[in-house]
């Protein structure tokens, strides 16, 4: 019998209250689905305890911490030593999700931009990946992660990508990832793939947002981490590659952003 491919979700929200009736559930079903790593992202700092014991709870479960731009003029704003002290805790493999959101809160702009810089700063220091939410801020996005790199290096992924060939352009120039999430398997979505399939087929990763933006067939419920095997088999055939291949390849990726995984794997 051929074992089931392993992939990873490298993004998913599972503290959110969606899983809170069947945590472990989810869990066993993304094993079952070769979906073998799950990082969940802490969107608000002082959610942090409780993401983190969630990740502890769960081996599979790695998990990453920032303030969500959407939350950025809420919350108090991060510092860069508190960033940095979070990366003590051995599961904690990422920062962010950070980066600008002017759909819905172009009028906090400013604290965005400004909270995006204190989170660079943190990976910078870390040398952990910086974890990028950006929609309707292109330019902005493009120009912020290029002054930056230029002040010193960083590495960096863009969540759920469905910007523009522009943004990718730029965020694979400076060496970045771009991630697929369940959008890129939506019918109408035929010029987000032909971005990916321009795009290096090692700077790909896979993932969720669950319980957001669940794949075809379970479009318009709530998604979950198992379901990244969908979005990793349309992945599969952008790259025209076998899925095997395919996920062998996106782990290999994750494994090489979030180094702190496979080494904390390796000392488990």
């Amino acid at each position: 019998m051929t074992a089931t491919p392993q992939i990873t979700d490298s993004h998913c929200h599972l503290d959110f209250p969606d899983f809170d009736d069947e945590r472990e559930a989810v869990v066993d079903r993304a094993l079952k689905a070769g979906v073998t790593r799950m990082v969940t992202i802490c969107t608000r700092l002082r959610q942090e305890p409780q993401v983190r014991a969630i990740a502890e709870a769960f081996e599979p479960v790695f998990y990453a911490a920032g303030t969500h731009p959407m939350s950025a003029a809420e919350e108090p704003l991060a510092t860069v030593d508190e960033l940095v002290a979070l990366t003590q805790q051995p599961k904690l493999v990422g920062i962010g999700e950070t980066g600008l959101d002017y759909h819905y809160t172009a009028d906090s702009k400013d604290i965005q931009q400004e909270s995006l810089r204190i989170h660079i700063e943190a990976c910078r220091r870390t040398g952990l990946p910086l974890i990028i939410h950006s929609r309707d801020a292109d330019k902005d996005m493009a120009r912020i992660l290029a002054e930056e790199y230029a002040a010193g290096s960083y590495t960096c992924v863009m969540h759920c990508f469905s910007s523009s060939a522009a943004l990718a352009e730029a965020a694979l120039d400076l060496g970045f990832y771009l991630s697929m999430s369940g959008i890129a398997a939506f019918p109408k979505s035929q010029e987000l793939r032909d971005i990916f399939a321009n795009a290096p087929v090692t700077r790909v990763l896979v993932e969720t947002d669950s319980p957001y933006l669940a794949p075809p067939p379970h479009r318009g419920r709530r998604n979950e981490p198992a379901y990244t095997a969908h979005t990793a088999r349309v992945g599969a055939d952008v790259f025209d590659m076998d899925y095997a291949d395919f996920a062998a390849q996106t782990q290999a990726n994750f494994e090489r952003l979030f180094s702190k995984v496979p080494a904390y794997e390796a000392a488990a």
